[in-house]
């Protein structure tokens, strides 16, 4: 769940990005883009508009339930090492210091 999450969010965050660049700064938005002029820019508009709101929530939502650790990020493949030994090595006694010369 972790990782379709993660995906989603880097899909909801491009097509933001795409989305916002859309908008126009001088108000043609999608009616500026080619020089086409759509029938109903109007509706074009306001359907480019509820489409960035509800990403930029999406985008938002799913950061927010990624950040706050609600679900966890799946366990790794990898398997868990073996479980320490109960007593510490044996440390060997008949070991003698070097004899010097």
């Amino acid at each position: 769940m972790y990782s379709f999450l993660q995906v989603t969010w880097i899909v909801v965050a491009i097509l933001l990005i795409f989305f916002i660049l859309l908008h126009s700064p001088k108000g043609d938005g999608l009616g500026g883009i080619g020089g086409q002029s759509f029938a109903t820019t109007k509706t074009a508009e306001q359907t480019l508009n509820q489409t960035t709101w509800t990403l930029l929530i999406a985008f938002l939502g799913i950061a927010v339930v990624l950040g706050a650790g609600w679900i966890k990020p799946n366990s790794p493949s990898v398997p868990a090492p073996p479980p320490a030994a109960s007593s510490p090595p044996a440390i060997p006694t008949d070991l003698t210091a070097p004899e010097s010369k």
